[in-house]
């Protein structure tokens, strides 16, 4: 069986490896996804900055590639979302926390 610190080393040199190319090109990875904000009616563009992250502070609810607020919103947290991995509609330990910022301006189409 692996040791957990050999795979955690592992998964940290796969990451790099794949940032650096993204980042050598111009600061930041290219988009690779898209958040629809209902209030707004709005898609942005957005891409993982930070992911897990450990579950301090405020998260917005991000369900189904939808979150009520976007940039401009005072109930924006920035790109700070929690998935509800566990269904039962409370911020826990069993839910998912990462940094994903949403990239304007936002669009009427994906």
């Amino acid at each position: 069986m692996l040791n957990k610190k050999f795979v955690l080393f592992l998964v940290l040199v796969l990451a790099l490896v794949l940032a650096v190319p993204a980042f050598a090109k111009g600061g930041r990875a290219g988009p690779t996804g898209v958040v629809y904000v209902t209030s707004q009616g709005l898609y942005y563009d957005t891409f993982v900055a930070v992911d897990p992250l450990p579950m301090q502070g405020k998260f917005q609810l991000l369900e189904n590639g939808q979150t009520e607020f976007g940039p401009g919103d005072p109930g924006y947290l920035g790109g700070r979302w929690w998935i509800d991995v566990n269904d039962n509609g409370v911020q826990d330990d069993g839910d998912h926390f990462f940094l994903c910022p949403l990239l304007g301006p936002g669009r009427e189409s994906p």
